[in-house]
Order: C-alpha cells, then structure tokens, then sequence
C-alpha cells in the first residue's frame, strides 16, 4: 500500500503566515523530470485541482498531482528556515541520490 506524503506543522504554519488558504492557493509540490539528478520538485502555490491528493492542516492545504504521488510515496514535506534561505523541503526516502541544490533527486 502507497503512503502518501506528510505534511509537517511547520510547512503547514508557514502556509498560514503567508495567508494561502485566503487566497484560494495551497501548496503544490509536483515531481517533473529534468534537473541535474534526472528529477525535479515543482512547488508553487496553486489552486487545488481535479484529482488531486489534498493534504490538510491548520486550514491550509497541500496538493499533489496523480502523476508525481507515486515518486513522493512516504516522503515528508518540510518548512526549513536556515541560513541560505528559508524554502518548502522534501526528504523522499525514495530519492537514491540527489543534488546539492536540494531541488533534484534521482530514483
């Protein structure tokens, strides 16, 4: 059986601070091909759509497409506020390897 991603507090939380859910926006994290390690994450707030997986907490949302849930099976979606940045994180225990630019993985 799949598991879908989980959705930390903290990324949900961020979410409420910039007011997503307000402006009919959640987070969408897609897996796409391309990037330095052969894939690729998307994330971009947009507007739920048909089909997709829709992650709740803390009244914002988080979806994920059909085509890219099989590559973020058990994953973890994570809000990271560190020195170079603060940006949505994924740690995919099915990424074998992946890209010092944390954007790409491979499979």
């Amino acid at each position: 059986m799949n598991l879908p991603p989980k959705v930390t507090d903290r990324a949900f939380q961020r979410l409420a601070e910039i007011g997503a859910a307000e402006q009919g926006q959640a987070l969408r994290v897609a897996v796409e091909g391309g990037g330095c390690s052969g894939f690729q994450y998307d994330i971009v707030l947009d507007a739920p759509g048909d089909g997709d997986l829709v992650l709740e907490g803390n009244g914002q949302k988080v979806v994920v497409d059909r085509v890219s849930l099989p590559f973020l099976e058990n994953a973890v979606i994570d809000f990271a506020d560190e020195l170079i940045g603060a940006r949505f994180v994924i740690e995919n225990p099915n990424a074998t390897s992946s890209c010092g630019c944390g954007t790409s993985f491979s499979m």
